[in-house]
């Protein structure tokens, strides 16, 4: 499995470096993670430099896809470069993810047509008026696109891609390492409440 993180100039540390932690948590030869940038390297919003371990192209294939926020998401959706090769992403074949103003970028891919999305509070006023309906909560899902809304929802959007692609209980215990000690079990239940009702329904048993 790849899980890619789009990750722009400008980028919130706390978006894509918070799920990356959470990720990599699964340790298994088919289980990869990778920070995917348009360029050799990025810088954040506070002068962190990270170098890019994946393509946007290679994300584009991944079989799961966090779009990161951060401060240039407005130049993001539109540059023409970055935008035609995003455009390639496919929530019939992949998982599909945006953290905070990551929405935006869903937004402007038409990945979001009649679906509500979760983000930040600055940029709400901006996937307004790109025709999505934005939800006053952390997170919400619907099939295989997911958004989230504030930089500590990250952790939701790993937690749901996790699950998804690994099960309920691989998705527990990554949790449970990185939550505070003396909290675990309160993090962990808040975590399922906001994200069970977008898992899909479980098999039936074959009796």
């Amino acid at each position: 499995m790849h899980i890619a993180i789009l990750t722009f100039e400008g980028y919130n540390e706390l978006d894509s470096l918070i799920a990356l932690g959470v990720l990599n948590r699964i340790r298994t030869d088919d289980w990869r993670v990778t920070i995917a940038t348009p360029s050799p390297k990025v810088t954040s919003r506070n002068g962190v430099v990270i170098e890019q371990m994946a393509t946007l192209e290679e994300a584009c294939t991944a079989d799961a896809v966090i779009v990161g926020s951060g401060t240039a998401t407005r130049e993001v959706v539109e540059d023409p470069a970055i935008m035609n090769i995003l455009r390639a992403l496919d929530p019939t074949r992949q998982l599909i993810a945006a953290q905070c103003s990551g929405a935006l970028v869903l937004a402007r891919l038409g990945l979001l047509n009649d679906i509500p999305a979760c983000t930040d509070l600055t940029t709400k006023p901006w996937v307004m008026a790109a025709g999505v309906e934005v939800l006053n909560q952390p997170f919400y899902a619907k099939d295989n696109i997911a958004t989230a809304g504030g930089c500590l929802a990250s952790h939701y959007l790993a937690t749901w891609i996790i699950a998804r692609l690994a099960g309920n209980d691989a998705a527990e215990n990554a949790l449970h390492y990185v939550a505070p000690v003396g909290e675990k079990e309160e993090y962990i239940e808040r975590a399922w409440r906001n994200i069970t009702p977008y898992l899909p329904a479980p098999a039936p048993a074959l009796v």
